[in-house]
């Protein structure tokens, strides 16, 4: 594609984030208004109660998602996903990783472009299609992330048989505390379905709490989470890596104090995560490696 129409269609998209972002102003602007008026009704009320009702909102959810560090956007899940407004990662990797931002990514894919990323780790290596068609703001997201080697040296730190799934992405603990890289980015979509060979992320009770850990689906019992359907699927593996999963999965001990389900029995580290970006559309062969 010619440089013009590329940079049109850059034009445009930046056209729809910004719109999308006026809107959300204006929605922020009405909801104060409305907590105000409910939190003034709610304080009258309690007067004449003697008792109160609250969710738990402390309990992690099935994912067991990281702890977050900053307000979510909020964002209905029609609505195009904002982007923020943080610097792209650069075409090779820093000599030491970037695991602390003040800002999410502004947009850094190429529309036509495809993206896999491959993860190298010490049981094997798992090939990811990420799917910029469905979820370009959450693909974005990671791939910045990886580019910035944020995922390198790291551990799956959780392996949960009853839901099928493995969990990293948390380069400051090595666990579903990790504070993050400082921000959070919306849900992208809902009504997901869970299967075998899908990277997802993962996240905190609350919507729109994402930002860097992740999970695969190793085993159709992940299709427990099908009644959820909000962990945002954005990438799906081959039956190789398939088989990397479930063996690190087979490496679980179970631990039900975590809440999580459990941990590998030995150190499953992530070597690092390469960044594929192939020139043309999906299958074509000429590809570079940035990240």
């Amino acid at each position: 594609m010619g440089t013009e129409k590329r940079e049109r269609q850059k034009q445009a998209r930046q056209a729809r984030i910004e719109a999308a972002q006026a809107e959300q102003r204006k929605r922020a602007q009405r909801r104060r208004y409305l907590t105000f008026g409910i939190l003034a009704v709610v304080v009258l009320g309690a007067m004449f109660l003697y008792s109160t009702f609250a969710g738990d909102d402390s309990e992690d959810t099935a994912s067991g998602s990281t702890t977050t560090t900053t307000a979510a956007i909020d964002q209905p899940a029609d609505a195009p996903f904002v982007y923020g407004d943080g610097a792209c990662a650069p075409g090779t990797k820093p000599d030491e990783p970037v695991l602390d931002y003040t800002a999410a990514f502004q947009d850094c894919l190429d529309p036509d472009a495809r993206y896999v990323a491959v993860f190298d780790t010490n049981q094997g290596e798992i090939r990811v299609d990420l799917n910029t068609t469905d979820t370009p703001g959450t693909v974005n997201n990671f791939v910045n992330l990886a580019r910035n080697g944020y995922y390198d040296g790291t551990e799956i730190f959780r392996t949960d048989t009853s839901i099928g799934i493995i969990q990293g992405g948390s380069p400051h603990t090595n666990d579903a505390s990790d504070p993050g890289p400082g921000y959070n980015i919306p849900d992208e979509g809902d009504g997901y379905t869970y299967e075998p060979g899908q990277l997802v992320m993962a996240r905190a009770a609350g919507p729109d709490s994402a930002s860097a850990q992740f999970f695969f689906v190793g085993t159709d019992a992940a299709s427990s989470l099908d009644g959820q359907g909000t962990y945002v699927v954005f990438g799906t593996t081959d039956e190789a890596g398939i088989e990397v999963i479930n063996a690190v999965l087979a490496l679980n001990e179970d631990d039900p104090a975590s809440g999580l389900g459990g941990a590998p029995s030995e150190t499953v580290t992530i070597n690092s995560v390469t960044i594929e970006e192939s020139a043309g559309a999906a299958g074509d062969s000429t590809t570079t490696t940035a990240g």
